[in-house]
């Protein structure tokens, strides 16, 4: 059935249970298969199927198939190519080539210059070749007479006899003699063989692919140019050519990408059309009113976003808009001005960060900003007295607060506003689906707003946020200074500190960020403080050092953050709490140690917070990478300052799983899909489901009712979409 073809492995797995293996299920006993429903064919436990049996069938557990559903959409993760395989007779000096054969013999001998020579005499249907090796005499072990192999390599002809020096090699099977150009390579575990997992395919797909229900209507799939179902099936398994490859594979991303999108745009018209917001106009008045509060004039990136975002809290139906922007672009003045526009109407405005630092920090700037109005302001965080709180808590309820401030602890049961017409959310990935929408209960909805300073690549906007509209804000602010960032070689270090202990003494300060260790909590405090102890009784001995990290009480952190702010601290030694968010215009100096073990986007927010003032920042890079991609990413972040390209490279190399925790957000991950590289597929998908929302907007037609039903299956609960009938 088309509910079983992309479901959640582990949500099936955890509502099923499951016979044991050693008895068939009720619905083996007895009946003939041609009287059996598709979906119970489809749930036929693995051990039942063709080349599996009870053993296999527990090696098939590990990998989290466990019917033949789960086997069918089990999708090979790579492919040999054997289309270019050339017959040993064709073959031809130069070029690089590729040959099938058996190995027909196995010799290892001395050469003159008291060397080894490896001889792997192949055959294939009809004529020999050598594979040679020098001196790699341990290549022995991987040769047996009647081995199948694929050799790729450049021959050549030795008095009739084609060679092939240190060719490339894989090995092929008995099983796979009779496979065709392409050859399936899946997932595996400890126990089970490539060729048996092709052979429990091959036979799942023959007996099974032809069941699933076709989600798309027949002039939907023509108009799209997708492959049928139960054509595209066979062909991702078992391919014919690289173009039937293709096809299949188009198919099969397109309709999970296109799932995805239907249900967040499912997601998307339900909040605007079936919710009521407060529509909050930017008048002329309220406007000069809210300008007259900055001392500076807008950039025209934020203007732009401005004008948006305004024109989205004028209509009675809640703003959803993600704004975005590089470190240091004036995302926060955006924010502002759409806070003050709520409060001018009457309205409540909630502020929620990831952590309190950075909430005591937003705090802080409001309090700056807003000393000289009569926003009514409060901050919700830890530390606070039982009274304090209780007495935060009657304001928020009774609307004596305009403005709250805090981490999470807002939306705890105990918080509830009197009017709460606008919901920022600062840095929007360090959230989950369900704590976003937490604080969108009631009658009236709030107007949403959520910022990242993470410049965040298109194709993960358009999933992890494709509900909401997004703006972008490019542009820096005048006055920014130049940032200069640095690889510092081992032998270049102690002349480093030299650099930051001068810096310091010209009256400027410095962040030193440690890595986590991960291996625990108190690890990673033993390997700050030990940081900490090796600078203050070395290089930084004569300075005012501070330390913070993630297991200080708020008031301590607090206390720390005002020292360091206030310049009694010249040098703050520190977690990656302090990544986003704090502003200390003096702090111009970042070292940032062990940058190995930091991600592309996270050494940029990391290096966002100097420079904010009326000097020039110096950023040194500490790192001894072990692997290319470390090496990439670090050469990267120091030739590049622009955070959109330093994006797009972090979600080249690490991918988006990884990139923004979509884990967190508690989508279940792609089958076949990959976001940066099916960006044009993607497009199509979000183009075509906004098409079909908008013309029935609970795909309620018949002819979409199976793929409304994969819609609701797979996304239904964590995109709460389950009141959708």
């Amino acid at each position: 059935m088309a509910d079983l073809e992309f479901a959640d492995f582990h949500k099936r797995r955890a509502s099923r249970r499951e016979p044991p293996l050693s008895h068939p299920t009720p619905y083996n006993k007895g009946m003939p298969d041609t009287q059996k429903s598709a979906a119970a064919r489809l749930a036929t436990p693995v051990q039942f199927l063709k080349g599996a049996g009870p053993r296999r069938a527990e090696l098939l557990a590990r990998l989290e198939l466990c019917t033949a559903a789960d086997v069918l959409f089990c999708f090979p993760r790579d492919y040999q190519d054997l289309t270019e395989v050339r017959r040993i007779a064709d073959l031809e000096e130069g070029p690089l080539m590729n040959v099938r054969g058996t190995v027909i013999d196995v010799q290892s001998q001395a050469t003159q210059r008291g060397g080894t020579l490896l001889a792997v005499l192949v055959r294939d249907e009809h004529d020999p070749l050598r594979a040679l090796w020098f001196n790699q005499p341990q290549m022995h072990q991987r040769f047996r007479a009647g081995d199948r192999l694929l050799l790729s390599g450049r021959a050549k002809n030795r008095e009739g006899i084609w060679e092939m020096p240190h060719p490339q090699v894989k090995r092929l099977e008995a099983e796979d003699a009779g496979a065709g150009a392409l050859l399936p390579v899946y997932p595996l575990t400890a126990g089970l063989r490539q060729p048996e997992m092709r052979n429990i395919v091959r036979g799942v797909v023959d007996e099974f692919a032809a069941l699933p229900d076709e989600v798309f209507p027949a002039d939907f799939l023509t108009q799209r140019r997708l492959l049928p179902l139960r054509e595209a099936l066979p062909a991702i398994h078992f391919p014919a050519s690289q173009a039937d490859l293709e096809a299949a594979r188009r198919r099969l991303i397109y309709q999970e990408l296109l799932v995805l999108q239907l249900a967040l745009a499912m997601r998307r018209h339900r909040q605007h059309d079936a919710v009521r917001a407060p529509a909050l106009e930017s008048t002329a008045k309220i406007d000069a009113r809210i300008r007259k509060l900055f001392p500076f004039e807008f950039t025209a990136g934020q203007r732009q976003a401005i004008a948006e975002v305004t024109a989205d809290m004028a209509q009675p139906v809640p703003m959803n808009r993600l704004l975005e922007g590089d470190v240091g672009s004036g995302k926060t003045v955006v924010a502002a001005y759409a806070m003050l526009l709520a409060v001018a109407h009457g309205y409540q405005v909630a502020l929620m960060a990831p952590t309190e630092v950075l909430a005591r920090q937003h705090a802080a700037t409001f309090d700056a900003l807003l000393s000289a109005s009569q926003v009514r302001r409060g901050l919700l965080a830890g530390g606070m007295t039982k009274a304090a709180r209780q007495d935060l808590l009657a304001g928020i309820a009774s609307g004596d607060l305009d403005l709250i401030v805090g981490t999470q602890a807002i939306i705890q049961a105990d918080v509830q506003f009197a009017r709460l017409g606008l919901v920022v959310v600062d840095e929007q990935h360090k959230f989950g689906v369900r704590q976003r929408a937490r604080l969108r209960g009631g009658g009236a909805e709030p107007h949403q707003l959520v910022m990242s300073a993470t410049p965040i690549p298109r194709s993960l906007a358009m999933t992890l946020f494709g509900d909401l509209d997004v703006s972008t804000v490019r542009d820096q602010p005048p006055g920014r200074q130049p940032l200069g960032t640095y690889l510092i070689q081992p032998d270049e270090r102690e002349r480093w500190w030299q650099f930051v202990a001068k810096k310091l003494r010209e009256g400027r300060q410095a962040y030193v960020v440690v890595p986590r260790v991960e291996e625990s909590e108190d690890a990673d405090v033993a390997s700050l403080e030990a940081a900490y102890e090796s600078l203050a009784n070395g290089p930084l001995e004569e300075f005012r050092l501070g330390i913070i990290h993630g297991r200080m009480s708020a008031d301590r952190t607090a206390a720390v953050m005002s020292a360091f702010r206030g310049g009694q601290l010249q040098a703050l030694v520190c977690t990656t709490v302090v990544e986003v968010g704090l502003d200390v215009p003096n702090a111009t100096v970042m070292t940032i140690d062990g940058a190995e073990r930091f991600g592309l986007s996270q050494l940029h927010q990391l290096r966002g917070r100097i420079a904010r003032g009326v000097h020039p920042g110096f950023c040194g890079v500490l790192a001894e990478p072990s692997t290319d991609q470390a090496r990439t990413r670090l050469e990267a972040f120091v030739n590049t300052t622009d955070g959109f390209r330093l994006a797009e490279i972090d979600f080249d190399l690490r991918g988006p799983g990884e990139l923004l925790g979509t884990r967190q957000h508690g989508l279940p991950p792609f089958r076949i899909a990959d976001l940066s590289r099916d960006i044009e597929l993607l497009e199509d998908a979000r183009r075509d489901a906004r098409e079909l929302i908008t013309a029935d907007p609970d795909l309620t037609r018949l002819e979409f009712s199976h793929l409304r039903r994969m819609v609701l299956r797979r996304y239904g609960d964590v995109l709460e979409l389950a009141e959708v009938v």
